[in-house]
């Protein structure tokens, strides 16, 4: 692992944005037995170290350097491309722009009548485009930003050449398969969840670290996760859940 990754990992960790409890569910129904929030990184200092993890990345990927905005979704997604800046701008003295989406598209003050949907002003024709956000399960929330950057693009004149998409965590998850009435059916694999978001948009998908490696070097290290309430280390017991669980509803490991 890179040390960014395992910066990632015990920040993770010792926030308790990565958590297991009993009970748990995704946004789409299916159950889990963990969960990653990176809304609990609240503070300047973990927002900041966030950040770093994201802009040693970026330094390490090579991608700084093709100068893009880093576009992040409403609302998570907004507070990593800002942590990110600062942290790249701090770190590395590169200086790159951030913006982030709206909800709704502004039609007053200086877009009066164009309806744009992004805030800083950042995205202006012949931009590159990067995508960063928390976590990816069902990309869903990157395809509306992509629509609203396609608006954009067109409002501008100018398609944006978006790189890809970088991510905190991938779940490593596969996507949810409905039924005739539309229920979520557990105990069935669907289909690689970042493949299918790849195949669709044509875009990368870059994740800064794998819950199979995020959980394995905490379970090595035995930095203390918050399990039911208590902070405890990752033990054998909780290593097996996370492997039973990725084997239901899991994509194949990657190298």
């Amino acid at each position: 692992m890179q040390p960014y990754q395992q910066r990632l990992a015990s920040l993770l960790a010792v926030s308790g944005a990565l958590f297991f409890a009993p009970g748990l569910r995704l946004k789409d129904g299916r159950p889990t037995p963990y969960f990653v929030n990176l809304g609990v990184l609240r503070s300047g200092r973990l927002s900041l170290e966030l950040g770093r993890c994201f802009a040693d990345w970026l330094a390490h990927s090579g991608l700084a350097k093709q100068s893009p905005v880093l576009l992040g979704p409403s609302y998570k997604g907004s507070a990593i491309a800002q942590a990110a800046a600062i942290a790249l701008w701090q770190d590395h003295g590169v200086e790159l722009e951030f913006d982030y989406d709206r909800k709704e598209a502004k039609t007053h003050g200086e877009a009066s009548g164009q309806g744009s949907w992004f805030v800083t002003g950042a995205l202006r024709p012949g931009r590159p485009v990067l995508i960063m956000d928390d976590v990816g399960t069902s990309m869903a929330t990157k395809i509306e930003l992509l629509d609203k950057l396609g608006a954009e693009g067109r409002r501008q004149g100018q398609e944006f050449a978006v790189l890809g998409v970088a991510l905190a965590v991938d779940r490593e998850q596969t996507q949810a398969v409905y039924d005739e009435h539309g229920q979520v059916m557990e105990g069935v694999k669907g289909a690689d969840a970042l493949a299918a978001f790849t195949q669709k948009t044509g875009l990368t998908v870059w994740p800064l670290l794998g819950i199979r490696a995020a959980v394995g070097y905490l379970h090595q290290s035995r930095e203390p996760v918050l399990v039911e309430g208590r902070r405890r280390p990752l033990d054998d017991g909780l290593l097996a859940r996370v492997d039973e669980y990725l084997a239901v509803y899991g994509r194949e490991a990657r190298p």
